[in-house]
């Protein structure tokens, strides 16, 4: 695409707004779920084992189609697929809204993870495919504010029309945006491919396959038993199958992960690490709201304000901290951020079971959100930062999928813990499994903090590209 003398063109300007407006719609509706699913408990009469599939459905669907979906873009057209994935995920979301039961909104979740999972790493691909290196990353910038955005705005959003309205209408209002950004994207974006074209058939099941299955397991785990033969059987043929991935992507002239990445001290280790970072994170998401209302006794309106300190670290921490790496590296940035995490949700596991107000809270709540902006920057920069400038994409796909994978695995741990030790018969059963959840999502962030210090220190200066960072 041409440029004007270092200035944004109107085409880059269409592609930078038509990727953010896709990558606000769909951080918007993830964060909006969590504030509303204790109205969704009582209007669908849901357990919370089917609320954890209301957030998980869609983190599985996502998680085992990411890397599928940024091969398919680079096979057969980056817009084309771009827009199929939009179409894919407002019709979903139209289901969603029509729900009359909690299994048809896990199905239909499910169904806009798919559509996720063809957006959200094409929407990156296009921009850098539209910006040549001295603009990129004011573009990425950019997307990432506006990304930040809805990632501030969503508890609030999500409080606001669940006690205004109802829960359908955080569905409902991507039907308008959805249908916007699909008729703007066919005429306004450029058609592209990837460099590479061929399509690892073989490599797509074994990994898609292979993922769900131990998704599954992950996700049935509470429900089914861990030592069910259901769960069990799910997690060994997932891990059969993801090591038939491994060893064919060994020997494939056109990987879709090369296996040589995992021999990169720093994409090895900032990796697991990141995966730590978002189980934390996902499974103090999931119960967070959920406290506010049946513990505290607030509205969803109040539960969405009162999250906001916690979410706008994003905003305000993320853009320093992610300049500040470059000056004192990444593994510093991870190991204080992680362990902010840990100081603060270890507080909160400590004052929640004491009758603890909202100012109990807030401390840790800040001192934790702010670890958890401190260290996500710096994990992606350590991950993009260990590969060659031609395989970014591979590398944030392999980042992406692992950080879902982590998200699945916080929240099943954390709902373990909770439906362990509590329930939502009265506030104080829910109180007493909400500090077992929160001393869960404690240990992720200390595990996290103790495999940070494994990333190397910090290395000369480079200039690798952004990619996506939000809470989905």
């Amino acid at each position: 695409m041409k440029t004007d003398g270092g200035r944004m063109t109107s085409g880059q300007a269409w592609v930078l707004g038509l990727a953010s407006l896709a990558s606000f719609m769909m951080a918007l509706d993830s964060l909006v779920v969590t504030t509303t699913l204790g109205t969704i408990r009582q209007d669908l009469t849901a357990t919370v084992e089917s609320l954890e599939w209301t957030v998980n459905a869609y983190n599985l669907t996502f998680a085992v189609l990411l890397l599928t979906g940024a091969a398919l873009g680079d096979r057969s057209g980056r817009r084309r697929m771009f827009v199929l994935g939009l179409a894919v995920f407002t019709i979903a979301s139209v289901a969603c809204a029509l729900s009359p039961d909690i299994g048809t909104l896990i199905v239909s979740r499910a169904l806009q993870g798919v559509g996720a999972a063809v957006v959200l790493p094409l929407s990156l691909t296009l921009i850098s495919a539209a910006f040549p290196p001295p603009q990129r990353g004011k573009a990425m910038g950019l997307y990432l504010g506006i990304t930040g955005l809805a990632t501030f705005s969503g508890p609030f959003v999500g409080g606001v029309v669940a006690q205004g309205l109802s829960w359908q209408w955080i569905f409902w209002v991507n039907l308008p945006i959805g249908v916007l950004a699909i008729l703007l994207s066919a005429r306004r974006v450029d058609e592209s491919v990837g460099p590479n074209t061929r399509f690892d058939l073989v490599g797509v099941v074994l990994v898609t396959l292979g993922a769900f299955g131990v998704v599954w397991a992950l996700v049935r785990g509470n429900g089914a038993g861990w030592t069910s033969a259901e769960v069990l059987g799910a997690l060994v043929l997932g891990v059969v199958l993801l090591v038939g991935f491994v060893l064919w992507e060994q020997r494939t002239k056109a990987p879709m992960l090369p296996m040589r990445f995992f021999r990169l001290r720093a994409f090895a280790t900032a990796n697991p690490a990141n995966f730590c970072v978002f189980a934390s994170l996902y499974g103090t998401l999931f119960f967070l709201a959920q406290y506010f209302q049946t513990a505290l006794g607030e509205s969803p309106l109040g539960a969405g304000l009162r999250l906001m300190p916690w979410t706008a670290t994003l905003l305000v921490c993320a853009p320093i901290a992610g300049a500040l790496t470059d000056k004192y590296g990444e593994r510093t940035f991870m190991v204080v951020g992680l362990s902010l995490q840990t100081v603060g949700m270890g507080w909160i596991t400590l004052v929640s079971g004491t009758g603890a107000g909202y100012l109990d809270l807030l401390p840790p709540l800040v001192i934790g959100g702010i670890g958890l902006t401190m260290a996500m920057p710096a994990a992606q920069k350590a991950v993009v930062g260990a590969v060659k400038p031609r395989e970014i994409g591979q590398a944030s796909g392999a980042f992406m999928t692992l950080r879902i994978f982590g998200g699945v695995l916080g929240v099943a741990v954390a709902v373990a813990a909770f439906a362990g030790f509590g329930g939502y018969a009265s506030a104080e059963e829910f109180t007493t499994g909400f500090t077992a959840a929160m001393g869960a999502v404690t240990a992720f962030a200390f595990a996290g903090m103790l495999v940070a210090l494994g990333v190397p220190a910090k290395r000369p200066a480079t200039t690798p590209q952004p990619i996506l960072e939000d809470v989905r």
